[in-house]
C-alpha cells in the first residue's frame, strides 16, 4: 500500500518554464528509493515539495492521511513528518555534533531529549565525537550529524539530497553501508536523490530516472538497464555504440565479444586501464568509433580486433 504519494505535480517559476512536469511516483512505508537524475532535472525542487518547503502549481503530495501543503498555506512552512537533508549540510558551526542533533528538539521534554540525542549518536557511531564542532569532522562525520538532526524529530520521510558529492569513493562506499543499515533498523521511508547512478545502486534496488522534470521510468537496475525506456536511461549505465545501418539501435561495450580472426574487422585506437578490464576505443571497418570491454586484457593500441555480439542484446528506440 502506498504510503507517499506525489500526484501529478507541476513546478514552473518565473520565466514559466516548467521544472518538474506532471510528476508522479509512489512509495511504500519503510522503502528506500534511488531518484537519479542529472543536475537541472527538477530533483531538488521535487523534494522541497514533497518537504512542503515549495509551492507547487498544481497536483498533490499525500503522506497517509496527511496533505502536504504548500509553504503560503501554513503559518509554518514544513513539516516534523517529513526531514530534507541537504547538500550542503547545513551544521552550526559553533554548536558540538550533540548540539546540532538535539537542535530540532528544543522544545521537547528534557529526559526524552536525551535519550533521544543518545540513541542517534550510538546509531550513528558518533559517540566520540559528539563535543566536536563540525569543522573537526570529517566530510561523512558531517553528513551523519545533518541525517542524525534530520532524524532527531522521528519523521515518517527522509528526503535526501545529493549527500554524498563531497566526498571520495572510499568515504561514500563505508556511508553508504552505514546509512542502509540504519534505515532498515528504523524502518524509516527514505527518497535519495542524487546524480550518480553507482551511489544509487549501492544504497537500495528500487531505482527511479528523472530528466527534464519527468518520471521517465522505475524499476530494479536489471529491469532498467535491460529495457530503458529513452537514450538517457540506457546511458546512465554506460556507454552505447551505434549499431551501422540500424536507426536508432545500439550494443552496450560489455556485450560485444572480442576475437582475433572473425567478426566485424575494427582497429584499436586507445586502451584504457580500468579495474576489470581495459577498455578500448576501436574504430571499425564501417568508420564507427566504438568503445569495447578487453576483459581479457589481450589487444594492444594499433592492433586488429574483431568484434561480434548477439542481435537481442542490442537496445532500440522508436
Amino acid at each position: 500500500m502506498s504510503f507517499l504519494t506525489i500526484d501529478s505535480v507541476n513546478k514552473a517559476y518565473q520565466n514559466e518554464q516548467l521544472v518538474v512536469k506532471n510528476f508522479s511516483l509512489q512509495l511504500e512505508k519503510g522503502r528506500i528509493l534511488s531518484l537519479v537524475g542529472e543536475s537541472g532535472s527538477g530533483k531538488s525542487t521535487l523534494l522541497r515539495i514533497i518537504a512542503g518547503l515549495e509551492n507547487k502549481d498544481a497536483g498533490k503530495v499525500q503522506l497517509g492521511d496527511l496533505q502536504i501543503q504548500n509553504p503560503n498555506e501554513r503559518l509554518i512552512p514544513g513539516y516534523d513528518e517529513v526531514q530534507l537533508v541537504y547538500q550542503e549540510y547545513q551544521l552550526y558551526p559553533s554548536s558540538t555534533v550533540e548540539e546540532n542533533i538535539s537542535r530540532p528538539l528544543i522544545q521537547y521534554d528534557r529526559k526524552y531529549r536525551d535519550q533521544r540525542v543518545k540513541s542517534l549518536l550510538k546509531l550513528l557511531k558518533l559517540e566520540l565525537f559528539k563535543d566536536k564542532l563540525p569543522r573537526q569532522l570529517s566530510g561523512g562525520q558531517q553528513q551523519k550529524v545533518a541525517i542524525g538532526r534530520a532524524l532527531s524529530l522521528e519523521p515518517e520521510v527522509l528526503l535526501i539530497d545529493e549527500p554524498f558529492s563531497s566526498l571520495d569513493a572510499i568515504q561514500r562506499r563505508e556511508l553508504i553501508e552505514e546509512l542502509k543499515e540504519m534505515f532498515n533498523e528504523l524502518n524509516v521511508t527514505v527518497l535519495f536523490v542524487t546524480h550518480d547512478l553507482d551511489d544509487a545502486l549501492q544504497m537500495t534496488s528500487d531505482l527511479a530516472i528523472m530528466q527534464g522534470g519527468k518520471l521517465i521510468q522505475r524499476g530494479s537496475p536489471e529491469e532498467i538497464f535491460k529495457q530503458p525506456k529513452n537514450l538517457y536511461a540506457a546511458k546512465l549505465f554506460s556507454t552505447l555504440n551505434a549499431v551501422q545501418d540500424k536507426s536508432k539501435t545500439y550494443i552496450r561495450p560489455s556485450d560485444i565479444q572480442l576475437f582475433k580472426s572473425t567478426g566485424l574487422c575494427a582497429k584499436v585506437m586507445d586502451k584504457q586501464y580500468l579495474i576489470h578490464y581495459n577498455l578500448l576505443t576501436v574504430q571499425t571497418s564501417d568508420g564507427l568509433i566504438w568503445k569495447v570491454e578487453d576483459k581479457d586484457r589481450s589487444f594492444e593500441k594499433g592492433a586488429k580486433v574483431y568484434l561480434k555480439w548477439d542481435t537481442e542484446k542490442e537496445i532500440s528506440f522508436k
